[in-house]
C-alpha cells in the first residue's frame, strides 16, 4: 500500500503513473498495480521508468488464476490503490472480446496491490476462444 514515504508520480495531464519510494541509497518506481518497475536507482531514473512504463498496458488482456479450472482471460475495469483509511481494490472482468451484444461478464474484485495470480498472458495459456 502506498505509504507516507511514497511520492506519487503523474503524467503532464495529471494521470497517476505510480509512485517512487526510497529503498536503501536509491529510489524504486512502483506502478499503479503496486508492482516494482525498477530496482533501486537514481530519482530521475525512477521517474523515467514510470514514464516509459506508462499506463496503456492496463488495457491489455490479463490472466486470472484460481477462479476456474483454467486461467481466465480478463480485462482490468478499475484500479483503486489503498489510501486514507480505505483498502484498495482491483476489479477485473472476464474478457468479452469487445462484443457489446453479449450480456455483462463476471467480475472479480481483487486486493491491491495486485496479487500474483493476476498476470500477463503467456504462450502456454489456453486459447480463450476455444471451448
Amino acid at each position: 500500500m502506498p505509504r507516507t514515504d511514497w511520492t506519487p508520480h503523474r503524467r503532464d495531464d495529471g494521470e497517476l503513473l505510480g509512485w517512487i519510494h526510497p529503498e536503501g541509497e536509491g529510489w524504486v518506481a512502483i506502478d499503479v498495480l503496486g508492482r516494482a518497475v525498477s530496482g533501486p536507482t537514481e530519482w530521475l531514473d525512477a521517474e523515467a521508468a514510470l514514464e516509459d512504463h506508462g499506463i496503456a498496458w492496463l488495457a491489455d488482456p490479463w490472466m486470472l488464476e484460481g477462479e476456474a479450472e483454467r486461467p481466465l482471460r480478463v480485462r482490468i475495469v478499475e484500479v483503486t490503490p489503498d489510501g486514507e483509511g480505505r483498502s484498495g481494490r482491483i476489479v477485473v472482468k472476464v474478457d468479452d472480446f469487445g462484443d457489446i451484444t453479449r450480456p455483462a461478464t463476471q467480475q472479480y474484485v481483487l486486493s491491491w496491490p495486485a496479487p500474483d495470480r493476476l498476470r500477463t498472458p503467456s504462450p502456454t495459456d489456453p486459447d480463450p476462444r476455444a471451448f
